[in-house]
């Protein structure tokens, strides 16, 4: 089976469909995982946040952002947000699954959405917000080489996670971490069936009873 069609099959296993259908309201945002495949490896898309944000200025992240009024769902906000940040038409996402909602350090519940883009995509960022827009090996998500975990980090679920990627092409060096790095670390174990070198603070089997527990734990103190 082909690269592309196998990883589909297994990151729908882990959609969550309606199962968090049942959560207080809380401020909603989602960010968009885009994976594509290059040279039989899978990779995703990231980008760099704008110096001139209010928050999060310079900060690695997904594409992504608070949900509009107009929006239909998670995956509309996703979409609406990776066109406006990097171009990114959402008839072109192959939309794959929606994985279990995180409670960011904001305060927002933010859902992330996993989909297929093709590889000739050619980012063009909105400089507002985005200064560079970068691809990274999936499998670098799963190595120990260019990562540090920090345990007991304030409100964080886990180890704090951190890695230090160097773009090949441009020479650029890229500090990835915190909520970002966890969910590409997630979507790498997923997709790759692959467990990390490092401990990642969830069973990489079962990740949603983790994520429930926790997502959980955090509303009971709201």
């Amino acid at each position: 089976m082909h690269v592309k069609e196998e990883t589909i099959a297994i990151l729908k296993q882990f959609d969550i469909g309606q199962k968090f259908s049942d959560l207080p309201v809380l401020p909603k945002a989602s960010v968009l995982i885009p994976l594509f495949v290059k040279k039989g490896e899978l990779y995703t898309l990231m980008t760099l946040r704008s110096k001139e944000l209010r928050t999060s200025a310079g900060e690695v992240c997904f594409p992504g952002g608070k949900r509009d009024l107009s929006d239909r769902d998670d995956v509309d906000t996703a979409l609406r947000e990776a066109q406006e940040e990097i171009g990114l038409p959402p008839d072109e996402v192959q939309v794959v699954c929606t994985l279990f909602p995180i409670i960011n350090k904001s305060g927002l519940l933010v859902t992330p959405v996993v989909g297929f883009i093709d590889e000739s995509f050619c980012p063009c960022p909105n400089p507002a917000e985005v200064s560079a827009v970068f691809p990274v090996p999936l499998d670098f998500f799963t190595s120990e080489k260019d990562h540090f975990g920090a345990h007991g980090a304030a409100g964080m679920a886990g180890p704090l996670h951190s890695f230090h990627f160097v773009d090949p092409d441009s020479g650029n060096q890229y500090h990835i971490w915190g909520l970002t790095a966890m969910l590409a670390i997630v979507v790498a174990a997923l997709a790759l069936r692959k467990k990390p070198e490092f401990d990642v603070g969830f069973d990489t089997d079962d990740p949603f009873s983790f994520f429930h527990k926790i997502l959980h734990r955090r509303i009971s103190k709201l």
